[in-house]
């Protein structure tokens, strides 16, 4: 028995069984430029501009220390203000006890004493 299959090497396309394409809005949020976009304007929202915000008010925190002021540096060292220079910082940290840091190394103000 010798059978012949003539159609073997067409292929066909087939409507979904929905009976519509989509269309309109599914169509264009289905799109990989768009769900790219989406998915970038997620992660600035939630993760970049919290951080920028962050690191803003800590630069304005580091402008307007001020003789006086406690602070904590990174190191985890609490102290006084005794004298402020454009980069460098005195830090009374006990009785006759000063320390010399960079002004970037305070990390906050503290009301601790």
């Amino acid at each position: 028995m010798l059978f012949s299959y003539s159609f073997a090497g067409t292929a066909f396309a087939q409507a979904p069984s929905g009976g519509q394409a989509p269309s309109g809005i599914a169509q264009i949020l289905g799109s990989p430029l768009v769900m790219m976009g989406i998915i970038f304007a997620i992660i600035y929202f939630l993760i970049m501009r919290p951080q920028q915000k962050k690191q803003r008010e800590q630069q304005l925190m580091l402008r307007n220390l001020k003789r006086g002021d406690k602070v904590l540096t990174m190191s985890g060292i609490y102290g006084t203000i005794a004298a402020i220079d454009e980069k460098i910082i005195s830090l009374q940290v006990d009785d006759k006890v000063r320390v010399r840091i960079s002004r970037q190394s305070v990390s906050a103000l503290s009301e601790e004493e």
